[in-house]
């Protein structure tokens, strides 16, 4: 009796492991079927499967014959639709660079360094900080080059750039208005005299061996005849220039910033430029305080740094002493130059 207990249970053993092992086995099933269910696999599977087509190929898509039908299609297009989601949640955070809706299109020592650095404390302007000279040196590059210099902008605020040599460009005009867009310009304008020698002074540094100032404006000392060929002299014939520009924008386009004005009165200015671009006067007078060693106003101490923001020592340089005859005959050509660049902006600047 008790060996054929013994015998009965030593031959159900195996059968006792047999079933372990087979329960083992379904459980690894059930685990395995519901976790491709929970990926979104099983759906497409069991359709693959259990759904008999009338042609005999359960993989066939009914809207295109012949055409087999993939099976992550779906679990793609839901990944697609999450990146594009995410990636607009980014976009939305971080900006995306944009063409300018602003440029600062001159003039050349006429104080546009000063204008960019004054709104750059405004929160809805953001701006790049070099001259991309696109325009007049780097258009073959394309518009999608220049649109990656850009600064990324949020919802709201305004793209700049600035680069003085586009006003006396003759290409850059049409090549701007070919942008497209509503493109607004500011030109930074400053007695044309006064700008000559400020231009003068700033090459001058750079090239100590360059001539006088007087040899360089003149052709003969004697005569007294302005050389227009030099590009000191001719820039600040603004008159010529503008004349250009009109040809593709209306001037309700541009506006013009007294560069004198800018030093006198650098918020009231600054608060023109804002209203131009459809900004909140963000920018005032506690803003600025007047600089007697470089003789402009620089910005305040900013929130967080040890110093006041002034612009570099490359601005605000004495300038050399000018023949009285040279100023008067310099003066007496561009007078009137000056009157009709007054009579085409709407704006009387006083340099007379």
């Amino acid at each position: 009796m008790g060996c054929g207990n013994w015998r009965s249970a030593r031959s159900l053993g195996p059968l006792k492991a047999q079933s372990r092992a087979s329960a083992f086995f379904t459980m690894l099933l059930i685990f395995t079927y519901v976790f491709y269910c929970l990926t979104a696999y099983c759906d497409s599977l069991s359709r693959s499967v259990l759904e008999p087509d009338s042609v005999g190929d359960p993989t066939a898509d009914p809207s295109v014959p012949g055409r087999r039908a993939n099976l992550s299609e779906p679990l793609r297009s839901a990944r697609a639709a999450y990146t594009a989601d995410q990636l607009g949640v980014q976009e939305s955070l971080q900006g995306s660079k944009k063409l300018p809706q602003a440029i600062i299109i001159g003039v050349k020592k006429g104080g546009t360094r000063a204008l960019l650095e004054f709104l750059r404390v405004h929160p809805d302007v953001r701006a790049v900080g070099s001259e991309p000279h696109f325009f007049d040196r780097f258009y073959d590059r394309g518009l999608r080059w220049y649109r990656s210099l850009m600064p990324r902008t949020l919802e709201g605020q305004i793209t700049m750039e600035k680069t003085p040599s586009y006003f006396v460009t003759r290409e850059a005009p049409r090549r701007i208005a070919a942008m497209g867009g509503h493109t607004k310009l500011i030109v930074v304008v400053r007695d044309p005299v006064t700008r000559a020698i400020s231009d003068y002074t700033q090459t001058k540094s750079k090239n100590p061996g360059l001539p006088s100032f007087q040899d360089l404006a003149l052709k003969n000392s004697s005569l007294e005849l302005v050389d227009t060929s030099w590009g000191a002299v001719r820039i600040g014939i603004y008159a010529k220039h503008l004349k250009n520009w009109l040809r593709y924008f209306p001037l309700s386009r541009f506006l013009f910033v007294s560069g004198e004005r800018l030093v006198s009165d650098p918020a009231g200015e600054v608060g023109r430029v804002q209203d131009f671009l459809g900004l909140k006067r963000i920018i005032t007078d506690k803003h600025f305080y007047f600089n007697q060693t470089k003789g402009f106003p620089c910005l305040k101490k900013p929130e967080g740094s040890s110093r006041p923001r002034c612009l570099g020592q490359s601005k605000g340089r004495p300038h050399p002493p000018i023949p009285q005859r040279v100023l008067q005959r310099l003066r007496d050509f561009y007078r009137p130059f000056n009157l009709k660049f007054y009579q085409m902006s709407g704006q009387n600047f006083g340099w007379d």
